[in-house]
C-alpha cells in the first residue's frame, strides 16, 4: 500500500484516539481512515517540526539551534567518533533530567582515521540523514521520515531504517527474535509483571536495538539513553518512533561491520560484561518456599546422591523472618548460618535473595536493628516533601524503600549486607523486586492527581497507569523524581549492591544478579528471565530473551529451566533441562504451592535425572570453553549465547532463527521445543558441522533439516574450525576444575582449526594475573603466563573430528619429549606441536544399532576402542564364515561356507544360520552374479523378473573380470582385468546371515561412488565419512538421511583407472547402506537372500546400459508429455481449473498436460467425481483435449471402505474378487484396514493376476463413463496409510517383524516398521500362488501398483499416455516415470532435484523431475522464476503444490514472471525433438537423458564431482543458477568447444571453472561441438508445434564435423512405427 501512514509516523500515539478526526486536524495532521486497525490514521504531515537558525562546528561536535512556529527553543549536539556518534537534544532554555549513567562519559576524542558515516543535516523541517560511506553510500537512519516533537512531556523521534532485520528493544517477551515491523509497540518502563507472552513492559528498560543491513554484516545499534516511560513502534517502511515522557533525546548511534562488533561498541559504551566467578556457572537449584531448612537438605542429599553435577543452592524469601530482609527464620532454618560450611564441604556455593523493601514492623524477639540504622541514616525513597518517607507494601507487610541513589542509603546497604553475611554466611547475592515493586498503587497514602502521576501522555504501559505495582511518580530520590528515575531503581540497587559485595567478599569475585535492569547493568550484575509459567510457550521464548540480553550487554542470562509457575509435566522439564544445560545461568527455580521440580524429585532413575546428568555431564566438560567466552565478553564484548545470524549473516534463512542458539562462534544448540515431538526443523548454516555427541560429521550445510532429537536428546554440533578447551566433568566444579584437560578440534574444509583458552582460579576479583591460551591445529601455544595453576593441570586428551582416516602414529613434541596423543600430560604454559601419520582402517561396525558400551560390545566376541577410532566396536579380523568346500565349472563357482563358531552368536532374537551357499555366475564378460543363501531351507526371493543371458559366458578370456574367493573369512573378490583393480572386496570381517539380519561388507576402489536411493542426498557423489542411509519405502517427503518413497539398491562405482561399475543386491527387505572412508560399504538387511548382480562398465554409459538390460529398458513416452505441466493440490473447483487454463492460453505460454489432484474426487474416492464442485470437469476436460491438451487424474492405490455396500462398485467388485490384502488365514480372514484421508480403506493386492484385471476395469469404466484421461498419475503407493499397521494400531502375528532385532534408521525407526503403513504380519500372493509377508514385499508395493496402471492404461486408451508413480524399485521404470516427492519451497531444493534427477536417470527411471518452486510452504518470486528455468530441463517438467498454500503457476506472479517462463519453455519446445530422441535411445539402448557431466567426460576428474550442472545426452550443457540474488554462477565447461545457445558464440576457453553471467530471466546453455540437435519451432502446445517444420542445430568441431539422429514417430502410438534418422 502506498499510502501516507507507511511513511509517516503517528500524530495520535494511541490507536483508541483514531476516531478523532477533529482533534486531528486541530493539531495540523493529517487524517486518512484505513482498514488496518494498527495503522495510524492521523499522521503528521511533511512539514511538522523544527526548523535550523543557526550552526556551529567546534572540533569533532556539531551544534544546532532549532526553533518551531511557536518560538519552542531546543539545541541539538552531535558528537563524533570514528564508529560512534552521539545525537542529543536537550531545551534550549531549561535543564532537564538525564541519565546519570555511571559508565557512559562524554566523548572528548577527536575521531582517528575517515568516519566510517557521513551526516546529512536537512534544514527545514530538522532532520538528519546518517550515510555509511560505503560505495554505493547506504542510508542507514534517516529522521525525516517524521516530524521531531519536543514538549514538556511527550518528545518523539522516528527514523526510517535500511533494513527490516531490527533486534533488541526490551524487557518484553519477543517470540520471535527478529522484530515484526508490521505496527507494533512495545512499551518500555520497569515493571514487576508476568512473561506470559504479551506485548507489556517488564522488568528492564532498553531502549536499544541493533539493525542488521544487508548480507555484507554490516550494521548499526541505535541506544536512547533516556529512562522516562516510553514506547517505540516499529512500522513496515521500516522505521521506528520513540515517544517518551521526560528526560532528553540522547541518541548513541554505533556503526559496525558486523553484529558482533555492534555489541562491542555498545558495551564499551555502557561497560563490559562482568566475568563471574567460575562456580556460577555450574548448575543451581532453587525454589520459593522449601519451608525449612531440613527440606531444603533434603533437596541437596537427593540431587547428590543423582550424581548431578550441581554446585549452587538457594534460599528464596521464606528463608527469612516473615520476610524481613538481613533476617533468618529462627525456628525453620535455625541452623542456616552453618549452612554455607554443609555446602561448601562437598564443593558447593549457597546464594540468598534479598529484596529492596524493608519492613516498617519489628521482629519476633525484640527491635528490626536493620530498620532502625535505615531510619537513623534516612535511607529512604520520601514523599514529594523529601522529608516523610514513602510507605509501601510488599512481601513483609508495610515497607519502606531504599534510595539507592543517596549515598548515605549506599553505606547503610553496605553496613547491613556486610554484618548479616557474618551472621548467615553464603557466596553470593540474588536481589529481586527492584523495579520498584509495591503491591498497592503509588503508596499506602495513595498518589497526589498532579502531571507526574498522571503525565498528558502515557505510553501504552501495563494498567495504563504510571503508578501501577510501584511507587508515585513524584517520589523522591536523590537523583530525582521517581518519574524519572523508576527505571533507573535497580540500576541504582546494582551499583550499591556491587559496592557491598566488594566490601563483604574482598578479594573473591563473587557475584550479583538481579531482575530490573538498565543498560550498564551487566557491568555488574547477570539477569533471569523472570516468573515464567511451567508451559511449552515459555520454553521457546526463553531462547530470543537470551539472545537479546546478550545484544544488550548482559551475557550472564537464564530462564527458570521448568518454569516457575505451575506443575511442570515430566516431559517439558526433560525438555527443558537439556536446553537449560546451555543456558549461561543454568538454574531450576520454581514458586511456591507446587510440585518439586529439581532432577531428583522425579526419581533417580527417571528420564530427567539421567538426560540432565548427560547435558550437565556435557555442560560441565564445555566449562573452559563457556568460561573463555565470557573472558571474551569481558574483554572484547563478544556475545556468549550469540544468535546464529551474528556468525552467518550473509545468509538470510539465519536471519530469523530464534529456536536455535550458539555458545560463542562454534557450539550450535537445537533444543526441542514441543510436546511429544522428536524431529525438530533445524538449520544448518554453511560451514562443516560435526555431531558433538558422536563426533560424525553431517553434510548438509545451508539446508534446513530434520533433525532427529529423541526424547533423551538435544542437538549438539559443533562447527568446523574450532579448537574448544574441555575438562573432564565432575560433580561439581571444585572437583572438575582439579582434572586434566583437553581438547577438541573440529577441522574445517581447509582441515585447520583455532580457538582460545582462559583460566585463572576462577574466584579471583580482576583478570591480570590469568592465563590465555592462543590454539592452532597443530600449534597450541601461550600467549601470556601470568598464573600458575595450584592444581598442575595438564592436557590429557586431544580429539579431532574431521579426520578422513584414523592416525596410525602420533606424536606431540615439547622439544625433547615424545607422548602418547591418549594419555598426554601437556602442561599449561609450554608450547606443543601434534604431529600424526594417517592410516586406513577397513574395521567394521560390530553395533550398527548404537548404544554400545564396553561390555555390549565384548559380548559379542568384537573388540572395544574407546577414542578416535570410528567405529569404536569393531569385528575381530576372522569374524565371519569359512570356505568348506569349493566347486569351479566354467560358468562359475559354487562354494559352501559355514559360520565361525569361535565368536557368539550377535541377537538371540535372529537365529544365525551356519550353513550357506554361494553361488558365482559368470553372465557375460562384462557381468556376474553372486547369490548367498540357506541351501537346507528356501527363504523369501524378489519375485522381480530380470532379463538374463540365456547361458553363461563360460570362455575366461571373454571376462573383463575374474574372481577370487578368500577362506577365511569367507570373502568374493572382483578384479578387474588390464588394471588388476580389486572392485568388489568383501574378504572383510563381519559377514553375518541370520534370520532377521543380514549384514556383508567390501572394500571399494575408490571414494567415487554415486547411487543408492530413495533418500534426500546434499550431492551427486557420496561423502564416505560414516554417513548411513536407511531403504524402505514410505510417504516422507524429501529429507537428509529420510527414507523417503522407493528404493534402489543400486550403485555405480568410479575406479582410478577411470573406468566403472555398477552393483545391484536385489533385496527387497528394509535394509540400510554404510559407507566409511577406507573406503568400503556395509549392507544390512532385515530378510531375504543376498542377491548381487554386477555389471563392468567400463565407462558409466554403459553401466546404466548394461544395468537397464538386465532390469528392462525405460518406457517411451508419449510426445506430449515432455510439454510443460500443471498440478495443484487443492484445486477448488472445475472453474478455478478453467480460469487457468485461460490465462495460460493468453499469456501464450507453452503448456501440454493440466492434472487434477484428489480434490475432483468425491471424499477423496478413486474413481468417483465431485458432483459440487467438478461437475463441469468432464466437459472441460474434453474441451481442453479438442484443442490439442492433455489431461492427467491422480489414484490413490488405497479404496474406501465406508461406503453403504452398493454404492461404491470399485469396493464392492473389489470384495467379490477378493483384490484386498488381509491377515494370513491363521491370524484371521479379516482385510487389514488402514486409513486414508477421511476414509477405512482396503488395500488391493497388485501381485494377484485377478487384483491387476479388477484395476483395469475400474480405469476403463471411469474413462467410458466419467471422464477422459490421458495419463494416470498413481501416489501413495508405499503403501500409505494414515494410522500405523492397521486401525486401532494393534497389529497380529509376530511381533519380531513389526519390531525386528534390527532396526535400519528409518524415519520413526522407534515406533516399527509399521508407521505410516501396513502391519508387516500382512499376507501378500504372487502371481503363482506363493503367500509372502508384507515384510518382504513391502517395498514393491508401488512396483506391483506401477504395471497393472500401465497396461490398463494402453489397453483402454489405445495410446501410449503416460504413468507417473510415486514409489519405484528397479525396473519401475519399464512402464512409469516418477518425480521426486512432496518436496520444499526453498533454494536447497533445486541443487537437491539435480542430484535426485540424476540418482533416477542411472537408476533408469528417464521420466523424472522435481515439483517445480516446491510442494510445501509459500514460494519466493525468484526461487520459483530461477526454478521454471532450471525445471523447463527436467525430463517430467510439471509445477506443482500442495493445498493452502499460494498459487505458483507461471501466470500467478505477474507479466514478467510469465514472459520469462515463456521465454525458456520455448527452448524447451525448441529442444523437445532433440529431448524426445533422447528417451527413444534410452528405451532402446539403455542410455541415459539427464547426463551427469563423469558420465560424458570421465577421464576429467573435475567433472567427478560436480553436481550443479547437468547434460541433455551428450550434447546440451545447462547450468542453473541456484542460489539467491546471484547474477553470475561458476561452471564447468569440459574440455572441447563449447557454443553458447544464446548467442551461438564460441566459448574462449575450456576445461575449467567459468563465471557465467545469469541475471534473473536467463539460464546459462551450451551446445558441444561436435554434434546435430533437431529442432521444432514451438507453439503453445506440442499438439501445434509437431505440425511445424525440423530444423537442425549443427555444432562444428575443429575438424569441421557433427552428427546427431532423430528419432520420430506418431508421439503416442503402440508399437515401433517410427523413424529413425542419423544425422
Amino acid at each position: 500500500m502506498a499510502h501516507i501512514p507507511y511513511k509517516f509516523p503517528a500524530c495520535f500515539a494511541k490507536s483508541s484516539y483514531v476516531s478523532l478526526q477533529q482533534k486531528c486536524l486541530e493539531r495540523g495532521c493529517c487524517w486518512s481512515p484505513l482498514s488496518e486497525t494498527n495503522v495510524p490514521w492521523c499522521f503528521f504531515s511533511k512539514n511538522h517540526g523544527y526548523s535550523v537558525v543557526s550552526e556551529s562546528k567546534p572540533d569533532s561536535t556539531r551544534e544546532f539551534s532549532l526553533y518551531r512556529d511557536d518560538s519552542q527553543c531546543v539545541n541539538t549536539s552531535i558528537m563524533l567518533c570514528n564508529v560512534l556518534f552521539v545525537y542529543q537534544i536537550t531545551d534550549a532554555n531549561q535543564a532537564r533530567f538525564e541519565v546519570p549513567h555511571e559508565h557512559v562519559q562524554s566523548l572528548s576524542d577527536t575521531p582517528r582515521g575517515p568516519l566510517k558515516y557521513r551526516l546529512e543535516l536537512i534544514q527545514k523541517p530538522f532532520g538528519l540523514k546518517v550515510w555509511r560511506t560505503t560505495s554505493p553510500e547506504k542510508l542507514l537512519f534517516d529522521t525525516t521520515v517524521g516530524p521531531l516533537v519536543f514538549a514538556d512531556q511527550y518528545l518523539q523521534l522516528s527514523a526510517k531504517l535500511s533494513s527490516h532485520n531490527i533486534y533488541g528493544l526490551g524487557e518484553h517477551v519477543h517470540q520471535t527474535f527478529r522484530h515484526d515491523t508490521n505496527w507494533r509497540t512495545w512499551p518500555i518502563f520497569t515493571r514487576a509483571a508476568f512473561p506470559n507472552g504479551g506485548t507489556h513492559n517488564l522488568y528492564g528498560h532498553y531502549p536499544y536495538f541493533t539493525c542488521l543491513e544487508d548480507a555484507s554484516g554490516q550494521s548499526f545499534g541505535v541506544f536512547l539513553m533516556n529512562s522516562n516511560a516510553m514506547e517505540v513502534t516499529v512500522q513496515p517502511a521500516p522505521a521506528v518512533t520513540f515517544r517518551t515522557i521526560g528526560g532528553v533525546l540522547d541518541f548513541y548511534i554505533l556503526v559496525g561491520e558486523t553484529p558482533e562488533t555492534v555489541v562491542d561498541e555498545f558495551t564499551k559504551l555502557i561497560g563490559r560484561p562482568f566475568i563471574p566467578p567460575y562456580w556460577s556457572l555450574g548448575f543451581q537449584l532453587s525454589r520459593w518456599d522449601y519451608g525449612s531448612l531440613e527440606e531444603v537438605k533434603k533437596v541437596v542429599e537427593r540431587n547428590r546422591q543423582a550424581g548431578l553435577p550441581y554446585d549452587v543452592q538457594y534460599t528464596d524469601i521464606d528463608y527469612m523472618e516473615n520476610k524481613k530482609i538481613f533476617t533468618y527464620d529462627m525456628e525453620k532454618f535455625a541452623e542456616l548460618p552453618q549452612f554455607a560450611d554443609y555446602m561448601h564441604d562437598k564443593g558447593q556455593k549457597y546464594i540468598v535473595i534479598l529484596d529492596p523493601a524493608v519492613s516498617t514492623g519489628q521482629r519476633i524477639n525484640g527491635p528490626y536493628e536493620a530498620l532502625e540504622r535505615g531510619h537513623a541514616a534516612k535511607a529512604w525513597v520520601t514523599e514529594p516533601d523529601g522529608v516523610t518517607s514513602l510507605l509501601g507494601e510488599v512481601w513483609p507487610g508495610e515497607t519502606v524503600f531504599p534510595d539507592y541513589t543517596n549515598q548515605a542509603c549506599i553505606d547503610w546497604w553496605v553496613d547491613e549486607i556486610s554484618r548479616f553475611h557474618k551472621e548467615v554466611k553464603h557466596d553470593a547475592l540474588w536481589i529481586d523486586m527492584n523495579e520498584v515493586a509495591n503491591f498497592v498503587k503509588g503508596g499506602i497514602n495513595g498518589c497526589t492527581d498532579n502531571k507526574l502521576n498522571y503525565p498528558p501522555f502515557t505510553p501504552s504501559i501495563l494498567d495504563d497507569l504510571m503508578y501501577s505495582k510501584t511507587l508515585c511518580m513524584d517520589a523522591k530520590h536523590k537523583w530525582g523524581n521517581h518519574y524519572d528515575v523508576h527505571s533507573l531503581y535497580g540500576y541504582s540497587m546494582v551499583l550499591a549492591t556491587d559496592k557491598a559485595s566488594k566490601a563483604t567478599f574482598g578479594t573473591s569475585r563473587s557475584m550479583i544478579f538481579t531482575r530490573s535492569s538498565f543498560p550498564g547493568v551487566g557491568k555488574y550484575s547477570g539477569h533471569w528471565l523472570g516468573d515464567n509459567g511451567a508451559n511449552w510457550n515459555d520454553i521457546k521464548w526463553a531462547i530470543p530473551g537470551m539472545l537479546e540480553f546478550n545484544l544488550f550487554g548482559i551475557p550472564y542470562i537464564g530462564a527458570d529451566i521448568c518454569g516457575f509457575f505451575d506443575d511442570s509435566t515430566e516431559e517439558l522439564c526433560t525438555r527443558w533441562m537439556q536446553v537449560g544445560a546451555f543456558y549461561p545461568f543454568s538454574r531450576n527455580h520454581n514458586a511456591q504451592g507446587y510440585a518439586d521440580q529439581d532432577p531428583a524429585a522425579y526419581g533417580f532413575d527417571s528420564l530427567v535425572v539421567n538426560t540432565s546428568r548427560h547435558y550437565l555431564n556435557i555442560r560441565y566438560t564445555l566449562l573452559p570453553y563457556l568460561y573463555t567466552l565470557f573472558y571474551k565478553a569481558h574483554v572484547n564484548g563478544e556475545t556468549v549465547v550469540r544468535p546464529v545470524m551474528h556468525e552467518f549473516y550473509s545468509d538470510s534463512e539465519t536471519r530469523a532463527v530464534h529456536k536455535q542458539f550458539m555458545w560463542g562462534a562454534h557450539l550450535l544448540i537445537t533444543p526441542v521445543l514441543d510436546p511429544g515431538v522428536e524431529f525438530v526443523n533445524a538449520y544448518i548454516p554453511d560451514a562443516i558441522w560435526y555431531n558433538f555427541e558422536t563426533g560424525v560429521k553431517i553434510t548438509d550445510r545451508k539446508a534446513t533439516i530434520n533433525m532427529y532429537l529423541p526424547e533423551d536428546k538435544i542437538g549438539l554440533h559443533m562447527r568446523g574450525g574450532g579448537i574448544l578447551p574441555v575438562q573432564r566433568p565432575d560433580v561439581t566444579t571444585t572437583y572438575s576444575r582439579r582434572h586434566p584437560m583437553g581438547l577438541i578440534v573440529a577441522l574445517n574444509d581447509n582441515k585447520a582449526a583455532s580457538g582460545e583458552l582462559f583460566w585463572d582460579d576462577g574466584d579471583s576479583r580482576g583478570i591480570s594475573e590469568g592465563l590465555a591460551n592462543n590454539s592452532k591445529l597443530f600449534f597450541f601455544y601461550i600467549a601470556h603466563s601470568g598464573y600458575q595453576d595450584p592444581n598442575n593441570l595438564k592436557f590429557e586428551n586431544i580429539t579431532v573430528l574431521g579426520v578422513t582416516a584414523a592416525p596410525a602414529l602420533v606424536t606431540v613434541s615439547d622439544g625433547n619429549t615424545v607422548l602418547n596423543l591418549k594419555n598426554l600430560e601437556l602442561e599449561l604454559g609450554k608450547d606443543y606441536t601434534v604431529n600424526w601419520e594417517a592410516k586406513i582402517s577397513a574395521n567394521i561396525d560390530c553395533y550398527p544399532e548404537g548404544g554400545e558400551n564396553q561390555a555390549k560390545c565384548e559380548a559379542r566376541g568384537c573388540i572395544w576402542e574407546f577414542g578416535l577410532i570410528v567405529p569404536r566396536c569393531y569385528y575381530a579380523e576372522n569374524h565371519g564364515y569359512i570356505t568348506s568346500n569349493k566347486v569351479e565349472t566354467p560358468s562359475g563357482i559354487t562354494v559352501d561356507i559355514d559360520r565361525n563358531t569361535e565368536f557368539p552368536s550377535q541377537r538371540s532374537r535372529s537365529r544365525d544360520i551356519s550353513k550357506l551357499r554361494v553361488d558365482i555366475t559368470y553372465l557375460s564378460g562384462r557381468s556376474l552374479r553372486w547369490k548367498i543363501f540357506d541351501p537346507e531351507n528356501a527363504r523369501y526371493e524378489v519375485p522381480v523378473p530380470l532379463h538374463l543371458p540365456a547361458t553363461p559366458e563360460t570362455v575366461e578370456e571373454n571376462r573383463d573380470y575374474r574372481v577370487q574367493i578368500n577362506d577365511k573369512p569367507f570373502g568374493i573378490q572382483v578384479i578387474r582385468k588390464g588394471t588388476e583393480e580389486v572392485i568388489w572386496d568383501s574378504a572383510v570381517p563381519g559377514f553375518t546371515f541370520s534370520d532377521q539380519f543380514l549384514q556383508i561388507s567390501t572394500r571399494l576402489p575408490s571414494e567415487y561412488v554415486y547411487g543408492f536411493g530413495e533418500t534426500e542426498h546434499p550431492t551427486y557423489k557420496h561423502s564416505l565419512n560414516f554417513h548411513k542411509y536407511g531403504l524402505f519405502a514410505k510417504d516422507q517427503p524429501p529429507g537428509y538421511k529420510l527414507n523417503s518413497y522407493g528404493v534402489h539398491p543400486f550403485y555405480m562405482g568410479l575406479e582410478k583407472s577411470k573406468n566403472a561399475h555398477g552393483v545391484l543386491l536385489l533385496n527387497s527387505n528394509a535394509m540400510d547402506v554404510t559407507f566409511q572412508p577406507t573406503p568400503a560399504l556395509t549392507y544390512h538387511t532385515i530378510g531375504g537372500i543376498l542377491d548381487f548382480y554386477m555389471v563392468m562398465g567400463p565407462t558409466p554409459e554403459e553401466v546404466v546400459q548394461q544395468y537397464t538390460e538386465m532390469i528392462g529398458r525405460p518406457v517411451l513416452p508419449a510426445y506430449w508429455s515432455l510439454g510443460f505441466q500443471l498440478c495443484r493440490y487443492g484445486y477448488s473447483n472445475d472453474t478455478e481449473i478453467a480460469d487457468l487454463y485461460r490465462d495460460m492460453k493468453a499469456a501464450q505460454i507453452p503448456y501440454d498436460v493440466q492434472y487434477a489432484d484428489i480434490d475432483y474426487m468425491e471424499r477423496q474416492m478413486d474413481f468417483t467425481l465431485d458432483q459440487v464442485n467438478f461437475k463441469g470437469l468432464p466437459a472441460l476436460v474434453d474441451q481442453m483435449r479438442a484443442e490439442g491438451m492433455r489431461f492427467i487424474f491422480i489414484l490413490d492405490p488405497a479404496i474406501a471402505g465406508n461406503e453403504t455396500k452398493g454404492s461404491y462398485p470399485a469396493f464392492d467388485t473389489g470384495i467379490e474378487k477378493n483384490v484386498f490384502i488381509k491377515w494370513p488365514p491363521e491370524l484371521s480372514n479379516d482385510i487389514v484396514w488402514g486409513k486414508l484421508f477421511r476414509a477405512f480403506a482396503a488395500f488391493p493386492d497388485f501381485f494377484k493376476t485377478s487384483t491387476a484385471e479388477w484395476w483395469g476395469e475400474q480405469i476403463k469404466d471411469f474413462y467410458n463413463n466419467i471422464m477422459k484421461f490421458d495419463g494416470l498419475w498413481i501416489d501413495m503407493n508405499e503403501p500409505a496409510s494414515f494410522v500405523h499397521g492397521t486401525a486401532g494400531e494393534n497389529c497380529l502375528g509376530n511381533k519380531d517383524l513389526e519390531d525386528p532385532p534390527y532396526m535400519p534408521p528409518l524415519e520413526s525407526m522407534h515406533r516399527g516398521l509399521k508407521h505410516k503403513t501396513l502391519c508387516m504380519n500382512s499376507e501378500q500372493i504372487l502371481a503363482d500362488g506363493t503367500r509372502v509377508k508384507h515384510y518382504d514385499v513391502h517395498n514393491l508395493y508401488g512396483w506391483a501398483h506401477t504395471k497393472p496402471t500401465y497396461d490398463a492404461l494402453l489397453s483402454t486408451t489405445g495410446k501410449r499416455g503416460v504413468i507417473v508413480t510415486r514409489s519405484t524399485y528397479p525396473s519401475s521404470g519399464r512402464w512409469a516415470g516418477h518425480w521426486l516427492g512432496d518436496n520444499y519451497s526453498a533454494w536447497d531444493q533445486l541443487l537437491k532435484s539435480i542430484i535426485g534427477m540424476c540418482l533416477f536417470i542411472s537408476g533408469k527411471i528417464s521420466i523424472t523431475g522435481a515439483d517445480i518452486c516446491g510442494f510445501f510452504n509459500v514460494a519466493e518470486y525468484e526461487m520459483c522464476l530461477r526454478w521454471m528455468q532450471l525445471g523447463a530441463f527436467y525430463p517430467f517438467s510439471r509445477n506443482h503444490n500442495t493445498i493452502n498454500m499460494p498459487r505458483q503457476d507461471p501466470v500467478a506472479w505477474g507479466p514478467e514472471f510469465a514472459a520469462a517462463s515463456r521465454d525458456v519453455l520455448n527452448i524447451r519446445y525448441t529442444l523437445l525433438p532433440y529431448l524426445y530422441t533422447l528417451m527413444y535411445e534410452a528405451h532402446a539402448h539403455g542410455n541415459t537423458v539427464v547426463r551427469p557431466m563423469l558420465h560424458e567426460f570421465v577421464t576429467d576428474e573435475k567433472t567427478w564431482g560436480i553436481d550443479k550442472q547437468f547434460l541433455w545426452g551428450p550434447a546440451l550443457l545447462i547450468t542453473p543458477a541456484l542460489d539467491p540474488g546471484v547474477t553470475v554462477v561458476k561452471g564447468y565447461l569440459p574440455y572441447g568447444v563449447w557454443y553458447d545457445y544464446h548467442t551461438v558464440s564460441i566459448l574462449p576457453t575450456s576445461g575449467e571453472f567459468v563465471d557465467m553471467d545469469a541475471p534473473l530471466e536467463k539460464i546459462n546453455l551450451h551446445v558441444r561441438a561436435g554434434h546435430i540437435l533437431p529442432w521444432q519451432k514451438p507453439e503453445n502446445s506440442t499438439h501445434y508445434s509437431r505440425q511445424n517444420t525440423l530444423g537442425l542445430i549443427i555444432a562444428l568441431n575443429d575438424g569441421g564435423v557433427a552428427k546427431g539422429s532423430l528419432f520420430w514417430d506418431d508421439g503416442e502410438g503402440i508399437g515401433e512405427f517410427c523413424v529413425v534418422v542419423c544425422l
